[in-house]
């Protein structure tokens, strides 16, 4: 099933077909920015759930309440539906734990990966019988939210918005674009995979390196409350004049990029002989070690030191994170880069600015 989703399918037309509808449908700036007020009301709920955790118990569980936020922004783009997360919902943890084991599935170490032949007779690891129960559970989830937006779209005219969700755009395809229910799960689920924990984790790791931090922490607070006053909310349009804001945020991924190793779907199409002699045979699974670029102390300096104004131009280094510079480039690069980006990136920098706004 995962086959067909957007990073893991292959390279060819069905891939260009997904790409095509990703950059012109469901990740257009336009429905990006229409999903503002979304983003925002995730977090005031998230914030607020922070609040009162503190107020009670003295502390707080910082990592459900990311999970959180960032699981609802991307139900509410992706299917149009948000969980009540101020009590305890069976639903929304169910959900949590599929995306937990899809992600543990995903860095488990599997025979077969090196020995094709061995899955057929053995499973070691368990990771194929995990496999095995976790996909029809992902497909009975997905499939009964398509049912239930098929359902309310009989014998009704819909006039999609920029704030439509990604079901009701992808069941609004027609011709060569329009997908098959499988594929639809396939595309849909990879949104949720891929969109939260990976938000949640490097927030958490940004107020982290905050609370280590305590320098960088004020100059970011004198700089959040110079834009937006000290009980402001941090808009999108304000992160703009926040340079300081932004480089936090790539210093953060620089030593704690949320996908170390880059990608998967990456095949080498014909023999390659490296410098060192090496040779890569043609269809070998190529994987950028991204953790170590990121590390290599020739190519950042002093790059065990947490220090944001390596990023401050001028002076620092003008790094496009978006792929465009391989020294930093979380979302990976060329035409297998992260087609999510964008919107991952106006989720993260949601959570994160007003995180650091409040705290």
């Amino acid at each position: 099933m995962f086959a067909r989703a957007i990073g893991f399918a292959p390279s060819g037309t069905y891939w260009r077909m997904l790409r095509r509808i990703a950059s012109t449908h469901l990740f257009a700036p336009r429905r990006i920015a229409a999903h503002e007020s979304g983003r925002q009301y995730d977090c005031d709920v998230m914030l607020q759930g922070i609040k009162s955790e503190m107020a009670c118990t003295g502390s707080v569980k910082l990592r459900y309440h990311l999970q959180g936020a960032a699981l609802n922004n991307i139900m509410g783009s992706v299917f149009g539906k948000r969980y009540d997360l101020s009590k305890e919902n069976a639903d929304a943890e169910v959900l949590k734990q599929m995306v937990r084991e899809g992600f543990d599935l995903l860095g488990a170490f599997n025979w077969s990966d090196h020995l094709p032949w061995l899955a057929k007779f053995f499973d070691p690891s368990r990771v194929q019988k995990r496999c095995g129960d976790l996909v029809p559970r992902v497909r009975k989830l997905v499939a009964k939210i398509i049912d239930e937006h098929r359902l309310a779209r009989d014998g009704n005219e819909m006039q999609l918005c920029d704030k439509a969700d990604f079901v009701d755009v992808l069941l609004s395809l027609e011709g060569d674009e329009q997908l098959s229910e499988d594929d639809m799960v396939a595309v849909l689920w990879e949104m949720i995979f891929r969109g939260t924990d990976t938000t949640a984790l490097l927030t958490e790791w940004v107020m982290a390196e905050l609370i280590l931090h305590p320098t960088v922490q004020s100059k970011l607070r004198t700089e959040i409350d110079s834009i937006v006053g000290s009980t402001g909310t941090v808009s999108d349009a304000d992160v703009a004049r926040m340079p300081y804001l932004q480089a936090v945020v790539k210093e953060t991924l620089r030593m704690h990029p949320p996908g170390p190793l880059l990608s998967w779907a990456r095949l080498s199409t014909d023999d390659v002989q490296l410098s060192n002699g090496m040779v890569v045979p043609a269809g070998t699974t190529a994987m950028v070690n991204m953790w170590a670029i990121t590390h290599d102390s020739s190519i950042w300096p002093n790059s065990d030191k947490f220090d944001p104004t390596r990023f401050i131009v001028p002076g620092g280094v003008d790094v496009d994170i978006r792929g465009g510079d391989l020294r930093l480039a979380p979302f990976g690069a060329g035409r297998r880069v992260c087609p999510g980006k964008k919107p991952w990136h106006s989720h993260r920098r949601s959570l994160g600015r007003n995180a650091c706004a409040s705290f």
